[in-house]
């Protein structure tokens, strides 16, 4: 099998970019509705359609394209070194970043499912801060993969 991916190493690594553009813009978009949301009235019209752009968001691109980031992403250390990278400082950085950018995915689940529910979990300020982080994340996993210092 990791001869096969070996020979396909670039279409993985295409598709898994595609993936990851995918995936972080919706991590950059969803905060951007939530600041919209916590301000909307509870039970009101814009309520109610936020309610539906965010779950469409998050089940429909968010969720798949995270699911392909983490496939691909194994596919990529099976055809090129094996588990033998996680030895490598950069890759366990990249990884951290990774963790990190899908820890934040699923608190923004549960956030949405609290919108859902009529609740608003933090303030428009908080969620303004929110739509950065996984920006910075993702810019530290880059560096990380492309430089792969520390090795």
């Amino acid at each position: 099998m990791s001869a096969w991916i070996s020979a396909h190493y670039e279409v993985f690594r295409a598709l898994h970019i595609i993936a990851v553009i995918a995936w972080m813009a919706g991590l950059m978009y969803l905060p951007r509705l939530f600041v919209y949301h916590s301000t909307a009235a509870p039970s009101g019209e814009l309520d109610r359609q936020l309610i539906v752009m965010e779950g469409r968001l998050h089940r429909g691109i968010m969720i798949p394209a995270m699911l392909v980031v983490w496939l691909l992403g194994i596919c990529l250390m099976v055809g090129r070194e094996g588990f033998d990278l996680l030895a490598h400082t950069w890759m366990q950085i990249k990884l951290a970043m990774v963790t990190a950018i899908t820890a934040l995915d699923h608190l923004y689940l549960r956030w949405r499912k609290a919108f859902a529910r009529g609740e608003r979990p933090l303030n428009h300020v908080s969620f303004r801060f929110l739509n950065e982080l996984p920006f910075v994340f993702m810019i530290i996993a880059v560096f990380m993969v492309v430089l792969e210092p520390f090795s």
